[in-house]
Protein backbone atom coordinates (compact mmCIF):
# COMPACT_ATOMS: atom_id res chain seq x y z
CA UNK A 1 0.00 0.00 0.00
CA UNK A 2 1.25 3.57 -0.96
CA UNK A 3 1.35 6.62 1.46
CA UNK A 4 -1.61 7.84 -0.45
CA UNK A 5 -3.58 4.11 0.74
CA UNK A 6 -2.18 5.15 4.59
CA UNK A 7 -2.95 8.72 4.51
CA UNK A 8 -7.07 7.56 3.19
CA UNK A 9 -7.12 4.85 6.54
CA UNK A 10 -5.94 7.40 8.82
CA UNK A 11 -8.42 9.94 7.24
CA UNK A 12 -11.37 7.38 7.02
CA UNK A 13 -11.09 5.43 10.66
CA UNK A 14 -10.32 9.30 12.16
CA UNK A 15 -13.01 11.26 9.96
CA UNK A 16 -15.57 8.72 8.69
CA UNK A 17 -15.95 5.97 10.91
CA UNK A 18 -19.31 4.91 9.27
CA UNK A 19 -18.10 4.78 6.17
CA UNK A 20 -15.04 3.07 7.24
CA UNK A 21 -16.96 0.64 8.72
CA UNK A 22 -18.53 -0.69 5.93
CA UNK A 23 -15.90 -1.70 3.28
CA UNK A 24 -15.80 -5.28 3.67
CA UNK A 25 -11.87 -5.53 2.56
CA UNK A 26 -10.20 -2.12 3.91
CA UNK A 27 -6.42 -3.70 2.80
CA UNK A 28 -7.66 -4.57 -0.39
CA UNK A 29 -9.80 -0.99 -0.81
CA UNK A 30 -7.43 0.96 0.40
CA UNK A 31 -4.44 -0.20 -2.05
CA UNK A 32 -6.60 0.21 -4.98
CA UNK A 33 -7.62 3.66 -3.63
CA UNK A 34 -3.76 5.08 -3.04
CA UNK A 35 -2.37 3.71 -6.56
CA UNK A 36 -5.66 4.92 -8.27
CA UNK A 37 -4.81 8.61 -6.61
CA UNK A 38 -1.16 8.41 -7.57
CA UNK A 39 -1.79 7.79 -11.23
CA UNK A 40 -4.50 10.52 -11.16
CA UNK A 41 -2.29 12.91 -9.44
CA UNK A 42 1.02 12.23 -11.99
CA UNK A 43 -1.39 12.27 -14.79
CA UNK A 44 -3.07 15.88 -13.69
CA UNK A 45 0.13 17.29 -13.36
CA UNK A 46 1.56 15.51 -16.71
CA UNK A 47 -1.48 17.17 -18.32
CA UNK A 48 -0.87 20.87 -16.46
CA UNK A 49 2.66 20.71 -17.28
CA UNK A 50 2.15 20.03 -21.13
CA UNK A 51 -0.81 23.20 -21.05
CA UNK A 52 1.57 25.49 -19.42
CA UNK A 53 4.75 24.66 -21.92
CA UNK A 54 8.76 24.76 -20.14
CA UNK A 55 10.13 27.52 -17.92
CA UNK A 56 12.88 29.65 -18.03
CA UNK A 57 16.23 28.28 -16.25
CA UNK A 58 16.55 24.75 -15.21
CA UNK A 59 15.75 26.07 -11.35
CA UNK A 60 12.84 28.02 -13.12
CA UNK A 61 11.20 24.15 -14.64
CA UNK A 62 12.14 22.28 -11.60
CA UNK A 63 9.99 25.01 -9.50
CA UNK A 64 6.89 24.79 -11.67
CA UNK A 65 7.27 21.32 -11.91
CA UNK A 66 6.59 21.53 -7.86
CA UNK A 67 4.03 23.77 -8.12
CA UNK A 68 2.17 22.02 -10.80
CA UNK A 69 2.70 18.51 -8.73
CA UNK A 70 1.51 19.91 -5.49
CA UNK A 71 -1.54 21.48 -6.95
CA UNK A 72 -2.26 18.34 -8.24
CA UNK A 73 -2.32 16.41 -5.52
CA UNK A 74 -4.24 19.02 -3.69
CA UNK A 75 -7.00 18.77 -5.65
CA UNK A 76 -7.27 14.79 -6.14
CA UNK A 77 -6.80 13.98 -2.32
CA UNK A 78 -9.30 16.74 -1.65
CA UNK A 79 -11.36 14.69 -4.13
CA UNK A 80 -10.52 11.11 -3.33
CA UNK A 81 -9.17 10.69 0.39
CA UNK A 82 -9.52 13.72 2.64
CA UNK A 83 -13.54 13.75 2.32
CA UNK A 84 -15.46 15.64 4.85
CA UNK A 85 -15.97 13.86 7.68
CA UNK A 86 -19.29 12.46 8.69
CA UNK A 87 -21.36 14.34 10.63
CA UNK A 88 -22.25 13.98 14.34
CA UNK A 89 -26.32 14.69 13.35
CA UNK A 90 -27.38 13.16 10.18
CA UNK A 91 -30.00 16.12 9.89
CA UNK A 92 -29.24 19.17 8.54
CA UNK A 93 -29.87 21.99 10.56
CA UNK A 94 -31.16 25.67 9.96
CA UNK A 95 -28.70 28.81 10.81
CA UNK A 96 -29.67 30.94 13.33
CA UNK A 97 -30.97 34.14 12.83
Amino acid sequence: MNRYGRQAIQHWQTHLPNRYAQITNPQQHFTTLGLEVQEEIETLAADRANQEGPAGTYLDQVGRLNRIQAQAQEQVLAERVLLPPEADDPTPTEPHR
